[in-house]
């Protein structure tokens, strides 16, 4: 059993093993016994501290590569005096509970997954509750899951029909249960890939669909199961769809190519009701590919509620996404009201549902605790800042114009601890910097994580604490302040599982914030902060090469924003929403004018 010191006493308790049950506390030890364990401490602090710059030196010249190694303390410690207040989780979130409210159903492994069974202790915010319509919605999909999915009877028999080129219910199965599915196909980066995903399960919760992905090996083993007793990995290598990972976006059975070809039909679709059952299709492709990403090519009939019903009736779906298209599904007549019983709260759509679907797998997730219980649990104040930096196009702003960009948006929304010009620092302030066991009982740390694919702005905000003491404006007031960065990639490489894992344990490291800064138009931290339950400051796209005036906003929804939204010249035979009531939940991105997004 580990053991750790709790912060603010020098006392010893038990914490969690790694299936996350608690042990009673053990009784604490006698003042003697703590005040000698306290200097023993203390000296091993120091002695750690001059051995440091060896063991990174040794690493870095010997070992080291381009991609920073997580094994190697790549976020070069400021100070082992940090370790003295550790803690491994969160003290704020005494009302959650490890299902996140019933949001998570009960029942599953818990080897197997263990961040599903450990996030909750991590998380700072816990903003909103699921709905009772919402659980009720989801473990009606849970049973619905374990029917249909693969290795099941109903599922050999969809594949059999779809192998045959054979659209709709089999005949074997006419009064009989019988599934339709859509299959998540990957697209894009990390980000895109998981608010696609988070659109795909709830379009599949609307529909009644079965919702599977098709993994590839870049991303083998980031999420955990999502669904009790079952699976929802496709079995590619037996998928009768030819090409399946390079149909591109326009193949011949899109939705928009089959509709021009009057290859799907629906009589008389002057209703908006998705449901199979009221859909009277006259032709029924075997599968229908549904093109939703920045190409645009299914936006505008997908949207249509006269096509859901056309839709209805086919059994599968592929869709290739790169959006998180859910605002847009308000828009849908048939899906409103239901969107409106499961979240009586617009903003909380993405947070529920990314809480629900994704949970790091095991590999991950140690990553993520292993970091997160070195460098950022010791402090009792933790800032994310998420870096999106263009190399070329009309965005691109020199280092030096973005690095000022963060710093003027941090002042404006009083975000990170400020600083004192060499000359105004005192010896008093320059000694409570530089030990936090001096600042308000021990109290006063704030941890920044930066996460940025290139390592300059981590650099530059490491020694901008370390050469300048902290002043109270800005609420620094002589706080300790570390600077870490996990890994500074250089390039994107979504291609890699290694890049991938790393990408997704920055995104669960960020969502641990207690304030997020976010680069505009970045999927990265639209998932971070839906994640996070936080409204982030968005730092605004700097578009003409040009830093803009105001730096950031403070979003008011943490809802990501949909950036590329059906055209709003789509002409729909079926009925529409109360435009009204659309309007006061529906508004344009604070990053992007051409998106939309949920409010409250």
């Amino acid at each position: 059993m580990s053991m750790e010191i709790t912060s603010g006493a020098n006392n010893y308790r038990r914490v969690p093993d790694e299936l996350g049950d608690p042990a009673a506390p053990e009784p604490w030890p006698p003042a003697a016994a703590r005040e000698k364990e306290t200097r023993r401490r203390r000296a091993m602090a120091i002695a750690g501290l001059m051995a440091l710059p060896l063991l990174v030196a040794f690493f870095v010249l010997g070992r080291e590569s381009a991609s920073t190694a997580w094994d190697f303390a790549s976020a070069k410690l400021m100070n082992n005096a940090f370790f003295n207040n550790a803690s491994p989780h969160h003290g704020n979130n005494n009302n959650a509970d490890e299902l996140l409210d019933g949001l998570l159903a009960p029942g599953m492994d818990r080897r197997s997954c263990r961040s599903r069974h450990e996030l909750f202790r991590y998380f700072k915010h816990f903003p909103y509750a699921p709905s009772p319509y919402l659980l009720s919605k989801l473990r009606a999909y849970e049973s619905l899951h374990r029917r249909c999915a693969p290795g099941t009877p109903l599922y050999a028999d969809a594949i059999s029909r779809l192998r045959s080129g054979l659209g709709g219910a089999s005949a074997a199965a006419a009064g009989e249960e019988s599934c339709r599915y859509i299959v998540w196909l990957p697209f894009d980066g990390l980000g895109n890939r998981m608010l696609s995903m988070a659109s795909g399960f709830l379009y599949a919760l609307l529909t009644g669909r079965v919702f599977l992905v098709a993994v590839p090996p870049d991303s083998a083993g980031l999420f955990c199961e999502p669904f009790p007793n079952t699976t929802w990995l496709l079995p590619v290598e037996d998928f009768p769809v030819a090409n399946f990972f390079g149909l591109g976006p326009r193949p011949d059975h899109s939705l928009t190519r089959l509709l021009a070809k009057n290859k799907i039909s629906v009589a008389g679709a002057d209703g908006d009701l998705p449901a199979a059952s009221n859909a009277t299709a006259t032709t029924v492709p075997a599968y229908v590919y549904l093109s939703l990403g920045w190409q645009k090519t299914d936006l505008r009939p997908f949207f249509c509620g006269e096509n859901q019903r056309a839709l209805a009736k086919v059994s599968w779906l592929l869709l290739y996404s790169d959006l998180y298209f859910a605002p847009s599904l308000y828009k849908i007549a048939g899906f409103h009201g239901e969107l409106r019983r499961m979240f009586p709260e617009r903003e909380a759509t993405a947070h529920l549902l990314l809480r629900y679907l994704l949970h790091p797998g095991n590999a991950v997730w140690g990553l993520v605790t292993r970091y997160y219980g070195a460098y950022l649990a010791p402090a009792n104040r933790r800032v994310g800042v998420q870096i999106r930096m263009s190399a070329a196009g009309d965005d691109h702003v020199p280092a030096d114009d973005k690095y000022n960009q963060i710093l003027a948006c941090s002042r404006q929304e009083r975000i990170l601890p400020e600083t004192a010009a060499v000359d105004e620092a005192t010896p008093s302030a320059v000694t409570a910097a530089g030990d936090p066991t001096t600042t308000n009982g021990g109290g006063n740390t704030t941890a920044i994580l930066v996460a940025s694919l290139f390592a300059e702005y981590y650099e530059r905000l490491r020694s901008r604490y370390y050469e300048h003491a902290t002043t109270a404006n800005g609420g620094g007031g002589g706080a300790w302040v570390g600077v870490f960065q996990p890994t500074h990639e250089e390039v994107q490489d979504t291609g890699k599982l290694e890049h991938n894992r790393k990408a997704l344990a920055e995104i669960y490291l960020l969502s641990f914030s207690d304030e997020l800064v976010t680069s505009g138009l970045s999927t990265f931290g639209y998932v971070s902060a839906g994640l996070a339950g936080v409204r982030p400051t968005i730092l605004l796209t700097a578009f003409g090469h040009k830093v803009p005036e105001p730096p950031c906003r403070r979003a008011v929804s943490m809802e990501p924003c949909n950036l590329t939204p059906p055209p709003p010249d789509v002409k729909c035979r079926a009925k529409v929403v109360d435009e009204e009531d659309l309007a006061r939940h529906l508004k344009v991105c604070e990053d992007w004018t051409k998106g939309v997004k949920l409010y409250d």
